[in-house]
């Protein structure tokens, strides 16, 4: 399962822990995603979609329909299919 956000492209970083002495470790740095459904009324179907939290965020703001396309606007490739606006 990659820990990749369908919407951000938010990914796991890199960076170290370190301890009390200094020493330093490799760790990873995941982001906070979240598996959800969303109903797009205006297309009348539900999607599943892998987001991060602060997608949900901008699709609590601005709905799903409008957030993606945003994001389609923008040129940032979702690899969501929403069917035609009924």
């Amino acid at each position: 399962m990659s820990k990749v956000c369908q919407l951000t492209g938010k990914r796991p970083i890199a960076g170290n822990n370190v301890s009390h002495s200094n020493r330093r470790t490799k760790r990873r740095f995941l982001p906070n995603l979240h598996k959800k459904r969303y109903y797009v009324p205006e297309t009348d179907e539900w999607i599943t979609l892998k987001v991060s939290a602060k997608a949900m965020r901008n699709i609590n703001k601005l709905g799903i329909y409008e957030y993606i396309k945003s994001l389609e606007k923008k040129g940032i490739e979702t690899g969501i299919t929403l069917g035609p606006v009924k």
